[in-house]
């Protein structure tokens, strides 16, 4: 990584920083006008090229946001499930059934609410659009960050106990380096994860209710209904922009950054790198306002006087403080649940008993579909990841073409695929998995991309000199290494399959609704009709079924991965 230099004086790239800033500037108080702006019951999408920018920088700012709200639900969610073992019983099953209910379970209420409680002006609709993201984004990250709280390796627990570390001290030196690998990885496949159901959430439309907002997925969706393909191709083009350059600018750099946190104890590893970050090293300005915030930093850590306290138990709270605020703030959980239980019940009793059967059987054919997908994403992204992660030279590569293919709005696709689909004579009941494993399979790649990248270099290079060969590196190291990684794949790449059934089991083309027996189909059709109780039923149908499952297989997996294959064992 090379170390940093003061710059002798200030050059053209602290001009381009200066610009930069002014831009993002300029982004954001335009971005706040449009969010305060007096509210249209119907919004107008201007399909020139000229538009395209506005639109684009409108949906990357909505996708950033939700990221921040994903990053800090991450931390705190994961931290408290990984910490707390009474929590954890209801924080881990809640996640399951939150990481099952797709966008549009969440989408008409918050919608609604959101609308209502700021009647004057966007606020609330693009509260709702970001919220929306969110939930595609947010529950594969905490996976990530609980999971890799539950694996830290036995002497880096034992060395932060010799040393009496604090929680805070435990956090920042050994618990937040060692997850960050995964968690970068999971950042990067939450922002794809955000992106497919863009268009569902700038184009939604509640029976005689407009809530469109403008962006580039209402400019796509626009271009579709209008049949203008001049207007769609100008949509993907610039959807791969956008795309190839939040690559470039941010993940590639914090991809390179996050290799300083690898777990290793010996070994020769290639350093990656990134053109982006060594030109921000050369900036006056950076190294000048890094090091200001570095010396504010170390001057309160040496305010701050280390405790010695007695080793403690890393499972629960390090202080009276933390027990008592995660009490109450399971307590307030708990109440909030038991709310809107008794919400959701009086919603259920208007539910016909035989709608419950038929909601059982399209959920069971749903979940045949999501299995089905997942196992055809598992037979490629394996090797495919195992060989990217483990290669710098195929990383630098294939990582921005991952990171674009991943990130590209799969729905935006529907179009080509269905077309291929008709042609080779496929219905969309069986179609409709090959629509829900572009979305899902990435899950499973970038899980496994990470693990790859984070097996230590002693032990390849000590498989190496054993002279194994490549189904034993691949059965007796590589495997099993990944092995947490990919089950975390698994559990969040089926949470994606459910999500995306509701896009894939009922697709428009050419004027036609084309379906496919399912319980994605049932929630959009209902949801579509304002009908709130099915809706609601339906819900708990996949959100039972997904939850049944985690418990008697992925947990199990889980359990697998964490007394066998885990690096602290």
């Amino acid at each position: 990584m090379g170390i940093l230099r003061r710059p002798p004086r200030f050059s053209w790239v602290d001009l381009l920083v200066v610009v930069a800033l002014g831009g993002i500037l300029y982004a954001v108080i335009d971005l706040a006008s449009e969010w305060t702006a007096p509210h249209r019951t119907t919004v107008e999408i201007n399909l020139s090229p000229w538009a395209l920018p506005g639109y684009t920088l409108i949906s990357l700012a909505r996708g950033l946001l939700a990221y921040c709200i994903s990053l800090i639900f991450t931390l705190i969610y994961g931290y408290w499930a990984a910490k707390d073992a009474m929590a954890r019983r209801v924080l881990i099953p809640l996640l399951d059934i939150l990481q099952s209910i797709p966008v549009l379970g969440f989408l008409p209420g918050l919608l609604l609410a959101l609308s209502a409680a700021f009647p004057y002006n966007n606020v609330g609709l693009e509260l709702a659009v970001v919220l929306m993201i969110f939930t595609g984004q947010a529950w594969n990250m905490t996976f990530s960050y609980y999971h890799s709280l539950r694996s830290i390796p036995q002497d880096q627990q034992e060395a932060a106990t010799a040393y009496h570390f604090t929680w805070w001290q435990r956090l920042k030196w050994v618990e937040l380096p060692y997850s960050t690998m995964g968690l970068v990885w999971n950042s990067m496949m939450s922002m794809a994860g955000g992106w497919f159901f863009l268009m569902i959430c700038e184009t939604y439309q509640l029976g005689d209710d407009d809530f469109r907002r403008p962006g580039l997925g209402s400019y796509m969706q626009a271009a579709m209904d209008a049949n203008r393909i001049g207007a769609m191709l100008w949509a993907l083009f610039a959807m791969l922009v956008m795309i190839v350059a939040l690559d470039q600018l941010l993940w590639r750099p914090v991809v390179v950054w996050s290799q300083k946190f690898r777990v290793e104890e010996g070994g020769d590893q290639p350093i990656m790198s990134s053109w982006f970050l060594n030109w921000l090293r050369r900036s006056r300005i950076v190294v000048v306002c890094g090091e200001f915030f570095g010396r504010m930093f170390r001057r309160k850590q040496a305010v701050a006087p280390v405790r010695h306290e007695p080793p403690q138990s890393t499972t629960v709270s390090h202080s009276v403080w933390g027990t008592v605020f995660s009490l109450a703030a399971f307590a307030i959980l708990l109440g909030f649940l038991a709310y809107g239980g008794l919400k959701l019940i009086g919603l259920l009793r208007e539910v016909p008993l035989a709608e419950w059967g038929e909601t059982f059987v399209a959920a069971l054919l749903t979940l045949s579909r999501v299995l089905v997908s997942t196992a055809v994403g598992t037979i490629w992204a394996l090797p495919a990841g195992l060989a990217i992660g483990l290669s710098p030279r195929l990383s630098r590569i294939f990582q921005p073409v991952v990171q674009v293919a991943a990130s590209f709005p799969a729905p935006m696709l529907f179009p080509l695929v269905i077309a291929g689909l008709q042609f080779a004579g496929i219905s969309l009941s069986w179609g409709c998995i090959l629509l829900m494993l572009l979305g899902t399979q990435w899950y499973i790649l970038f899980n496994v991309i990470a693990g790859a990248m984070a097996i230590p270099a002693d032990l390849r290079e000590a498989s190496r000199s054993y002279r194994f060969d490549r189904w034993q590196r691949f059965r007796t190291l590589y495997l099993p290494a990944v092995f947490p990684y990919l089950v975390t794949g698994w559990v969040t790449a089926a949470g994606g399959a459910w999500n995306a059934s509701i896009v894939a089991e009922i697709v428009k083309y050419k004027g036609q609704v084309l379906e496919a027996g399912g319980l994605g189909n049932k929630i959009s059709a209902v949801s579509t009709a304002r009908n709130f109780p099915l809706l609601a039923a339906s819900i708990l149908v996949m959100a039972a079924v997904v939850v049944l499952f985690n418990r008697t297989v992925w947990r199990r997996l889980y359990e697998i991965a964490e007394r066998r294959y885990s690096l602290s064992k």
